[in-house]
């Protein structure tokens, strides 16, 4: 593992860094000289994930969380030494508009892409101003600006975190908390290799090329590429950044 050094001696955590982008961002940290702290529902794959950083020669930990259930949010961020940077990855997905909409899926999502957000918010503010600070950054999505097809309820959740992200950024600044989004288009993760081979048996190449193009720079983005920009917004480069959002979409929003 290369090491610059950026973030030795600070700690992160990560939610849903199990696998797809969470799992390339506490990389991409503990690369950085970070301890990582690898959060995710799934115990065995999050300590998959510490055990690929400390072998490689980086500083992480795992925890089995569940961000839609507050006790457990909050033994987890007990249980840290401190924190001085926390991002939001966990969240879930659906199809449909709103009347394919069921009302179980919409409270699914709500539940860990908007609840799961807030809880782990709240915990994370109260453990950087015990710390003097610290930085924030949640994933929305570029459905949290645009109109997307059949994504009524993920819209919805990703609206909200875009919104969670003002308000902290907002009423922390003067407590040395900064805040900001970032809007992925698609990303290529082992979610999308699933979703195809669910809903398109057979067509899964005809699908994924289909979905990759409709991004202008002409393919989806990478988990490293997404992972690049939130070290960027957490490191003291980007001092001077909170409350923002940042497309990071190939081009995408320049069809809309």
């Amino acid at each position: 593992m290369s090491t610059s050094g950026k973030f030795v001696g600070k700690h992160a955590v990560i939610t849903g860094a199990g696998s797809g982008i969470g799992r390339a961002i506490a990389q991409r940290f503990a690369a950085e000289g970070a301890h990582a702290h690898v959060f995710d529902l799934n115990a065995e794959a999050g300590e998959e994930v510490a055990k690929e950083i400390r072998d490689a020669g980086g500083e992480a930990t795992s925890a089995s969380v569940n961000v839609a259930e507050e006790s457990s949010v909050n033994a987890a961020f007990a249980a840290l030494p401190r924190l001085d940077m926390l991002v939001n990855s966990a969240g879930i997905a659906h199809v449909g508009n709103v009347l394919q909409t069921p009302a179980a899926d919409f409270d699914r999502l709500y539940q860990v892409n908007v609840r799961g957000t807030f809880l782990c918010l709240q915990a994370g503010v109260e453990k950087m101003i015990a710390g003097g600070g610290g930085s924030i950054v949640n994933l929305a999505s570029i459905t949290s600006k645009v109109g997307i097809p059949d994504r009524f309820a993920y819209s919805m959740t990703k609206g909200a975190v875009l919104s969670m992200t003002l308000s902290v950024a907002r009423d922390f600044i003067d407590q040395g908390i900064r805040a900001n989004c970032i809007c992925p288009a698609r990303v290529h993760t082992p979610f999308v290799d699933g979703f195809l081979a669910k809903n398109y048996p057979g067509k899964e190449e005809e699908m994924f090329a289909k979905l990759s193009a409709s991004q202008p720079i002409g393919r989806m983005g990478k988990p490293d590429e997404i992972a690049a920009l939130v070290a960027f917004l957490c490191s003291d480069d980007a001092g001077f950044i909170t409350g923002s959002a940042y497309d990071i979409d190939g081009g995408f929003t320049l069809l809309r």
